[in-house]
């Protein structure tokens, strides 16, 4: 799941783990095929071309647990979203940071109150803005 495909997510910059993921998921979707990863994920397919031509298209969490999800040795994409909101969730906990601590750690890039909606999944968050969170969070720990 997410957090497996960035070992030590803490000691990369945010754009190598975002790298990681977009190369995650054009390998599954090279090998399950645009049109099958395209039903089974409800994204779109031109996004799909776009991750094997290299392309970074901006993807919710969601759309990417739904790629990942494919794979018959994965949990549902409601799981993998949620296991990785949960990992931002236990980062913080563990590192002892509440959302205005993370909020100044990545430097305003989202406020408070949107960091907290989104890691408990009331609003949506984007591939960029959980790279961000978990990069931050991770590297605290």
């Amino acid at each position: 799941m997410l957090h497996e495909i960035a070992d030590t997510p803490g000691d990369l910059a945010p754009s190598e783990i975002h790298d990681r993921y977009l190369d995650a998921l054009a390998t599954q979707v090279d090998e399950y095929g645009v049109d099958s990863v395209a039903e089974a994920s409800r994204v779109d397919p031109a996004v799909l071309r776009s991750l094997l031509d290299g392309e970074a298209p901006e993807l919710t969490l969601e759309e990417v647990a739904s790629i990942l999800a494919v794979s018959d040795d994965t949990p549902d994409s409601e799981t993998i979203a949620a296991i990785a909101r949960d990992e931002l969730l236990m980062g913080m906990t563990t590192a002892v940071l509440d959302v205005e601590a993370v909020e100044s750690g990545i430097e305003g890039e989202l406020e408070a109150r949107e960091i907290q909606s989104k890691v408990e999944g009331r609003f949506p968050m984007t591939l960029e803005e959980f790279v961000l969170l978990y990069q931050y969070i991770e590297g605290a720990r």
